[in-house]
């Protein structure tokens, strides 16, 4: 009989000295290359993209992250592609970066401008009917730290990677906590919906819902007393 074959063992990551580089993308990328092969978690990321001389911990941490992978070409592995790491750990196994990194098409100066006014200089993300409405300059109420808009893709680049930088129709003005929302939100390798995130990113009473969903469509119930059993035929 064939054994199983075992997972990769993991080893942890730690800071090295002060992290004090001038961006938070380069300071997290200081990060991650001192521990090549070793799993870092996300305490240890905000702790060292916070600003050594303010204190101040950046909301758009994942942004800055993302932009790793896409814009300079390092691979660093989640739970998505990696399985034994949790949730809110990461992985860099190398320092090689991919060829063409960074290429991703964008809208021209003139479309942007387009998207801007069209948008109102503001975050068009919208939700349960709501649209966010954040402007470049201001303090995100949720994760702190200054908006910066960003133009994004409205179809995901793994369905439509040939988006017309000329047409305002294609694109959507996102501000950095809503670009990484979006991310989650679907799987960029596969362009699939990433349920799992989405449950994540949901209000609790909404969980409350899926979770309810699911017990029924599993055959279970739940009593007053928070116990769960299999639902009599």
């Amino acid at each position: 009989m064939a054994k199983k074959k075992a997972s990769p063992r993991k080893f942890y990551g730690k800071l090295k000295g002060s992290y004090r580089q001038k961006s938070v993308k380069r300071r997290i990328e200081a990060l991650f290359l001192d521990n090549l092969g070793k799993v870092l978690t996300r305490e240890q990321i905000i702790k060292t993209a916070t600003d050594p001389n303010t204190g101040r911990q950046p909301e758009n941490w994942h942004q800055r992250l993302s932009e790793l992978r896409t814009d300079d070409g390092y691979t660093i592995l989640s739970w998505r592609n990696r399985g034994d790491l949790k949730v809110q750990e990461y992985l860099m196994p190398h320092k090689r970066k991919r060829r063409g990194a960074g290429k991703r098409v964008r809208p021209t100066d003139a479309t942007w401008v387009t998207v801007l006014k069209r948008a109102g200089y503001a975050c068009e993300w919208q939700e349960g009917g709501m649209v966010c409405g954040l402007k470049e300059g201001e303090i995100d109420p949720v994760g702190g730290g200054q908006v910066k808009l960003t133009p994004d893709h409205k179809n995901p680049h793994s369905l439509n990677p040939d988006a017309d930088p000329g047409d305002p129709n294609q694109w959507q003005v996102l501000c950095g906590r809503h670009q990484v929302t979006k991310k989650n939100y679907w799987d960029t390798t596969t362009g699939k919906l990433n349920t799992y995130a989405i449950v994540q990113f949901a209000t609790e009473p909404e969980k409350k819902r899926v979770f309810r969903f699911l017990l029924a469509y599993f055959g279970y119930t739940i009593t007053k007393d928070g116990t769960i059993r299999k639902a009599s035929k």
